[in-house]
């Protein structure tokens, strides 16, 4: 899968070059990579597994025009998440698997969720460790997601109010890419996947997305090839590998046993003055 779209997966915007160049000059200096977390919620459909992508407003300085899906960086707020209020494997089992420590990933664990609920309505919490919230639909879910997202509200103390636990048990750890040197906005990112909690249902919530889709891995991969659709390098690359699983179960027991290790992809200029993405398997990473 990831030879087919070997060609679309390297291929980087032109400015691109001037950013290396600044770089390899000494005119530009690195900045460090903030912590950050995303979602891949997952469902089940008559033609297979669909992924949750939104498309990120033009006007973001970000990934503009990007389909992604829902994240973002971690709130200093999110590592205060009092155990009572946490169901699943505790975050001293999380942390190796983030390549993190104990605080991390806690606010790791916690971002996945708060940014997943801030940027589709999807809560994966519930009253007990055994049951999951079944409807966010209603007036005061909005108010309170619209108050994680202007942080007025912490995360920790909305599921404290309403005496829910946070669900850790439904996620899984995916993946772990962070955004090359020569990028002016960097990201250390984990990306986890869940399954679409039963009853609920994922909203069109505006703010940085403006327009959100449930769409095949494959089918998105295709719109991405065609130009249709824009795909930052690790939204693809997740795409293609859940591409191969027929069911969000398939999914979740692969997550189970994912020996995840960050990736730091480098970006190079070419003979030809073309910006190309090189992974760790590449030829010419190393050099």
């Amino acid at each position: 899968m990831t030879a087919r779209y070997g060609e679309s997966l390297g291929r980087l915007p032109k400015e691109m070059v001037a950013h290396v160049r600044a770089m390899t000059a000494g005119d530009v200096a690195p900045v460090d990579p903030r912590h950050a977390s995303t979602v891949v919620l997952l469902r089940d459909s008559a033609e297979g597994i669909e992924a949750y992508l939104l498309r990120r407003q033009q006007t973001m300085a970000f990934a503009a025009g990007m389909y992604v899906f829902p994240g973002g960086s971690v709130d200093p707020r999110d590592e205060s998440l009092v155990s009572s209020s946490w169901a699943g494997p505790a975050a001293a089992s999380w942390a190796p698997l983030l390549t993190a420590d104990v605080r991390l990933a806690t606010a790791l664990v916690c971002a996945a969720v708060r940014e997943t609920f801030e940027e589709s309505g999807v809560l994966l919490a519930g009253v007990a460790g055994a049951d999951v919230v079944s409807d966010t639909s209603g007036d005061e879910w909005e108010s309170d997601r619209l108050a994680l997202i202007d942080r007025s509200l912490s995360l920790a103390e909305m599921l404290s109010r309403r005496e829910l636990m946070l669900r850790a048990d439904l996620l899984r750890p995916w993946a772990h890419w962070i955004t090359p040197v020569v990028e002016p906005r960097r990201f250390d990112t984990r990306f986890f996947v869940a399954a679409l909690p039963a009853g609920q249902r994922t909203r069109d919530v505006g703010g940085e997305a403006d327009r959100v889709t449930w769409c095949r891995p494959a089918d998105a991969l295709s719109a991405w090839e065609r130009g249709e659709l824009g795909l930052m390098p690790p939204t693809a690359f997740t795409l293609m590998e859940l591409a191969a699983f027929d069911t969000v179960a398939d999914v979740l027991a692969a997550g189970d046993e994912r020996d995840v290790k960050p990736v730091l992809p480098r970006v190079v200029v070419t003979d030809d003055d073309e910006a190309r993405l090189l992974l760790p398997h590449d030829e010419g990473y190393s050099e």
